[in-house]
């Protein structure tokens, strides 16, 4: 993993080009702390940070490919994350005449570029955003993959189109204060909901998942070479349970085995539900002998049992590392750690916006931090509710049949967050944007992509709740772990986003998806012989949130002081009633995030001081 940055400018890069890209590069130093290059030429330049994963010695970048007649680079590459078939990849360029000069899966991306153009991306397996600049046709090429695992940001101005990993770098090409237009401020109030290709600041874009963007002294041109709606165009399949587990395990165990593959430390997060648990064992049986290293969250304060958040995921975790001989560690962190003000800070600066929703965020980072003492690489359990249907949302009625996304509805299945954190802005901003309006709109575009496949009723609507899922509301969840583990300098990687299980789970029928009556019926059956029965029995548990009141009165009182402070810039988003609520300190049993208003408030306050944007109000 690494971040990338450059631009082109068919007018010239300008005297001071080198300073420039220099200075890109470095506001990713975080996602790359091993390495850092760059390349230049009159109108084109890449910059790369590096995280060594795989050939450590030889895989620095950017990297140039020039085929053996020509003296001159044909190709420039600056590319960030894992293909994990590089190795048959190498093994077929190599059989059509290409020799190798490094291990690195860069080299093989840059090569099957060079043999097959655009069209390499369809024979990629893996998360991946990356650049190539082509210097006989000066065309810059912008790459990501399937899912949206990796980040991709660009902007073009003119003649001129810079891009990078995070919006940070883009920003930092004139250093000029960034600016949030109308649409952009609607969006920064909905922290749960991804509009595809939009970020909040102007004109700073994102490379849809599976799309290749093409940029020349003609223009764009934008096309994907995957969509979710192809894997879901098809009426839903009705195969046998066993069959489908038996082919669901197949998968796992091939990409399990797949993404094992690094030349540093690796382990998993095991938090004991049934999609963490599945990949640790799955990978703990890969590795033979050796026992994987597993690590899991806790905290001091005693757990509070309730219906939002019925289990500890401690309890499970012991007893699925002891099951499955893991080397396991658990992280404990303390409300006084969490509520440090620099953390939340880093937090803020690491996803360049306010989006953080209670202390999940500085919970993940310190997880992160803690575990990058003893491993580079991890693999995580994200996308599992999204493919097989987990979530409670998929599950509730109220939620299930709301003309709105499900999680955003007026249901105790997300626990009503997306109400009380719009609640938190000004009442008459909220009226003047139509904000309501706008998750209306966005609602029924997404709805729409998805052509009808002529099923059941009930069927034709939980096909449209998993286009939804993965759609909007996993790509929360992986900018979220991507910023968050990238700024510790950790890689995370997400075996249930591979795309061949995508293609295979999300087009089952729902009614294949909980056929033993519970959610997930085709993962359990899958991995039912390598977890212990507990924890395939486990209730869905949300991630956890720090249950120490003293966190909570901590954080309320932080708020007070910077509302304090005649500088602070919060009243021009957030309704002063919400806030005289917030700084409050609350003790609320049963509800998921107890004051996410006072946590939202600091981190636009964070947010606002840190980068001082222009708001369209």
């Amino acid at each position: 993993m690494c971040g990338i940055t450059g631009w082109v400018d068919y007018h010239g890069l300008g005297p001071d080009a080198e300073t420039v890209l220099t200075r890109m590069t470095d506001t990713m130093t975080r996602r790359g702390p091993d390495g850092a290059g760059t390349w230049r030429s009159d109108i084109a330049g890449l910059g790369h940070r590096r995280l060594a994963i795989i050939d450590l010695a030889g895989g620095a970048q950017p990297m140039t490919y020039s085929p053996v007649d020509e003296d001159q680079p044909r190709l420039v590459i600056t590319y960030s994350g894992e293909v994990y078939n590089f190795r048959e990849l190498r093994d077929e360029l190599r059989r059509r005449g290409h020799n190798f000069h490094t291990a690195s899966d860069t080299e093989v991306v840059l090569r099957a570029w060079a043999e097959w153009g655009p069209a390499a991306a369809e024979k990629l397996n893996g998360i991946y955003a990356f650049a190539i600049w082509d210097t006989s046709t000066r065309t810059l090429t912008l790459v990501r993959d399937r899912l949206g695992v990796k980040p991709l940001y660009f902007r073009q101005l003119g003649s001129a189109l810079a891009f990078g990993s995070e919006p940070k770098a883009i920003l930092a090409q004139d250093n000029r204060r960034p600016e949030v237009d109308e649409e952009g401020i609607i969006q920064l109030m909905l922290p749960l909901l991804k509009v595809p290709g939009r970020s909040p600041y102007t004109d700073i874009g994102e490379v849809l998942p599976g799309e290749v963007v093409t940029f020349s002294a003609n223009g764009l041109v934008r096309q994907r070479y995957w969509t979710l709606e192809e894997t879901l165009a098809a009426p839903p399949r009705t195969n046998d349970l066993a069959e489908a587990s038996a082919a669901v395990r197949e998968l796992l165990d091939d990409t399990v085995r797949r993404q094992l593959v690094a030349d540093v430390p690796l382990c998993t997060l095991l938090s004991g539900g049934l999609d963490s648990t599945a990949i640790t064992a799955l990978a703990n049986a890969q590795l033979g002998d050796t026992s994987v290293r597993s690590f899991s969250i806790d905290f001091s304060a005693p757990f509070n049992r309730s219906e939002v958040t019925p289990n500890a995921d401690s309890e499970f975790a012991l007893d699925a590392a002891q099951f499955i001989g893991s080397e396991h560690s658990s992280i404990v962190l303390d409300g006084a750690g969490l509520a440090d003000a620099r953390v939340r800070e880093e937090c803020v600066r690491s996803r360049d916006l306010p989006f953080g929703i209670g202390d999940l965020d500085m919970s993940l980072y310190m997880l992160c931090t803690a575990i990058k003492e003893h491993s580079t690489v991890a693999l995580s359990g994200e996308s599992a509710d999204e493919v097989f249907g987990g979530y409670l949302w998929f599950h509730r009625e109220d939620a299930v049949h709301a003309n709105t996304f499900p999680w955003m509805s007026d249901s105790p299945a997300h626990g009503r967050l997306h109400a009380r954190i719009a609640a938190l802005f000004r009442p008459d901003l909220r009226a003047k944007l139509g904000l309501d309006d706008y998750v209306r709109d966005q609602y029924h575009t997404a709805v729409n992509e998805l052509s009808p496949a002529g099923s059941a009723p009930h069927e034709e609507r939980m096909r449209s709740l998993t286009y939804l899922g993965l759609s909007r509301f996993l790509p929360t969840l992986l900018d979220r772990k991507d910023r968050l583990s990238m700024a510790a300098g950790l890689e995370v990687r997400v075996p249930f986003c591979d795309h061949r299980l995508v293609e295979y789970v999300a087009p089952l029928a729902w009614s294949l998806r909980t056929a033993d009556g519970r959610e997930k019926s085709v993962l359990r059956g899958a991995i039912n012989d390598v977890i212990p029965r507990a924890v395939a029995q486990r209730r869905k548990s949300p991630y956890p949130s720090v249950p120490d009141p003293s966190y909570s009165a901590e954080v309320a009182r932080q708020l007070g002081e910077r509302l304090a402070d005649p500088a602070s810039r919060l009243h021009e988003l957030l309704s002063p009633e919400a806030l005289r609520v917030a700084i409050e300190p609350v003790s609320a049993p049963g509800v998921l995030i107890s004051n996410v208003e006072a946590e939202i408030a600091l981190n636009f306050d964070d947010w606002l001081r840190l980068y001082d944007p222009v708001l369209a109000l």
